[in-house]
């Protein structure tokens, strides 16, 4: 009997050290040609998910120093999305390979992030303009790029598309 009440107590301690991301959000990838097309999707049972950096990506894997996040890409700006109301009037379409931002780093290197996932944008991490270092700093928490939702009908569809984190160690076994 004690041994379980251990057991559940250090469930309970787990949890309270996880992240809201860690705890209600399953890791998903999109797995890209080279690492810095690599995208995590944190995908919740709500069907809302967080665009963010995956560990492979070089910003992320090789702690870059970010100096700037610009979401003004491919003739759109994403800061300029508005979202309205429950059935999100006026969200931009997104591709798998829309481009949400460029992220320019202090050795010159520049790249472009692509979205990911086809999905709604419902909101953009307008604090990475001010704040470009919470893409290295807190990836999957403060430090994500986008909120996007994908289609009702194509959630499944899309997610079973996306790989798992087991798939996704695999194909980039140097990323711990």
């Amino acid at each position: 009997m004690a041994d379980m009440e251990g057991n559940v107590e250090n469930e309970e301690k787990l949890k309270e050290r996880l992240s809201v991301t860690d705890r209600y959000y399953t890791r998903k990838y999109k797995i890209g040609k080279t690492e810095d097309q690599d995208v995590c999707v944190l995908a919740h049972s709500n069907r809302i998910c967080i665009v963010t950096l995956a560990p492979s990506h070089p910003v992320v894997a090789k702690k870059k120093k970010v100096t700037a996040v610009s979401f003004d890409v491919s003739g759109a700006n994403r800061l300029d999305n508005k979202v309205s109301g429950k059935g999100k009037k006026g969200a931009q379409w997104l591709k798998s390979a829309s481009e949400l931002c460029k992220i320019e780093c202090e050795d010159g290197e520049n790249y472009v992030f692509p979205a990911g996932l086809p999905a709604q944008l419902i909101e953009i991490n307008e604090n990475l303009v001010h704040c470009p270092s919470l893409l290295t700093e807190k990836p999957h928490t403060e430090g994500y790029v986008a909120i996007v939702l994908p289609k009702l009908k194509e959630y499944e569809y899309v997610m079973n598309r996306l790989s798992t984190e087991e798939a996704y160690k695999q194909a980039r076994p140097d990323i711990t």
